[in-house]
C-alpha cells in the first residue's frame, strides 16, 4: 500500500494509489480522531463538468473536515476527466455530440469510482472500514458518477463490474446529479437508499431531463425520483425552488441533513421524503442562469 504522507488536522490524511489507467489514480483518505462505532466511510467525488476539478480541492477538503468531525472516514477520489483534453472540448457541439461525449465521460468516471470502492473493500481491515457502510456522494459531475454507478450496479452492467460481488452502497447522496439512459431509467434490482438534492432552475445538470425531446437523455433528480417511486423504491428528494446549480456545492451547508439521512439508512430505516427546501444561506448566483453552453464556453 503506497502512502504519500500524513497531515494532522481534526483528522489524519493519507493518500493511496488505487488503480492504474493512463496515469495513476489516487484517493485521499481522511480518518477521524473519534471514529464512529459503525466504521462508516463516505466516498466523495468532486465536480467540474468532467474537464476540471481535483480530489483535494477546497470543497473536497471542507467536506472531509465536516464529515470527519462527525466520525466518518472520508475518501476523496480521483477519476478521469473525459473533457480535460481541450481539443476534445472544442468539438463538443450539437445535441448528439454532447450526449455522446457525456456518455463517455460518465462511463470512465463510473469505472474509476468502482475501482476506488473495490480498493477500499480489499483494504478495509487495515483501514478500519466496514464495507457494508460505504456511502457515495458527489457534486455535479461527481454526483452524476455516483448515481450512475449505483444504477449500473443495480442493473448488472459491465461498467460496475469492478465492484465486489453482492456489494451495495449503504446510501447514495448526489448533489445535482443525473442518470444517462436510453429512455427513463429503471432498476432491475433495488438501488441503494438515495437522497437527491437538486435546484429546480438548474440548467447545467437539468432538474428534469436534458434534452427534453429525445429518449436518449440525461435524467435529473425530478425524473429519477419519479421513476424510483414508480418502481416502489424508497427515496428522498429535496427540491431547492428557484435555485440553479448552486446546490452542487451545498453539502457543507446541509451536512446535518446529510448525516440524518445517512444515519437512517445505516440503521436500516428506509423512508420516502419529497421536500422543498429554502435556505437563507443558499441564494441565487451566476450559477442560476448558467447553461451548458456557458459552462463550456460555446
Amino acid at each position: 500500500m503506497l502512502s504519500l504522507g500524513s497531515v494532522a488536522f481534526a483528522q489524519t490524511k493519507e493518500s493511496y494509489a488505487f488503480v492504474e489507467r493512463d496515469s495513476t489514480l489516487y484517493l485521499d483518505l481522511y480518518r477521524p480522531d473519534n471514529p464512529r462505532a459503525d466504521k462508516a466511510c463516505v466516498v466523495s467525488l468532486f465536480g467540474g463538468g468532467f474537464f476540471k476539478g481535483t480530489r483535494d480541492g477546497r470543497l473536497q477538503r471542507q467536506i472531509a473536515t465536516l464529515l470527519t468531525e462527525r466520525g466518518f472516514s472520508v475518501a476523496c477520489i480521483d477519476y478521469r476527466l473525459g473533457l480535460k483534453d481541450t481539443a476534445r472540448l472544442a468539438t463538443f457541439s450539437g445535441i448528439t455530440g454532447r450526449l455522446d461525449m457525456f456518455q463517455y465521460c460518465i462511463d470512465i468516471a463510473v469505472e474509476d469510482c468502482a475501482a476506488a470502492v473495490d480498493w477500499l473493500c480489499r483494504h478495509a481491515t487495515e483501514l478500519d472500514i466496514d464495507t457494508s457502510k460505504i456511502v457515495l456522494t458527489g457534486s455535479s459531475a461527481g454526483a452524476i458518477a455516483v448515481l450512475q454507478m449505483d444504477w449500473c450496479r443495480a442493473n448488472g452492467l459491465q461498467l460496475a463490474a469492478a465492484l465486489p460481488k453482492a456489494w451495495k452502497p449503504a446510501a447514495v447522496v448526489p448533489y445535482a446529479g443525473a442518470i444517462m439512459s436510453h429512455g427513463s431509467p429503471t432498476w432491475r434490482t433495488p438501488p441503494a437508499p438515495t437522497l437527491l438534492m437538486h435546484g429546480t432552475e438548474d440548467k447545467i445538470v437539468a432538474y428534469s431531463t436534458y434534452p427534453p425531446i429525445l429518449t436518449y437523455a440525461l435524467y435529473g433528480a425530478k425524473r429519477v425520483f419519479k421513476q424510483m417511486q414508480k418502481q416502489g423504491y424508497p427515496c428522498w428528494i429535496v427540491r431547492f425552488e428557484g435555485i440553479g446549480h448552486e446546490v452542487a456545492s451545498w453539502l457543507p451547508g446541509s451536512v446535518d441533513f446529510f448525516c440524518g439521512f445517512v444515519n437512517q439508512a445505516l440503521s436500516g430505516r428506509i423512508t420516502t421524503l419529497d421536500a422543498t427546501m429554502k435556505d437563507s444561506k443558499l441564494m441565487p448566483s451566476k450559477w442560476s442562469k448558467m447553461t451548458l453552453k456557458d459552462l463550456y464556453g460555446q
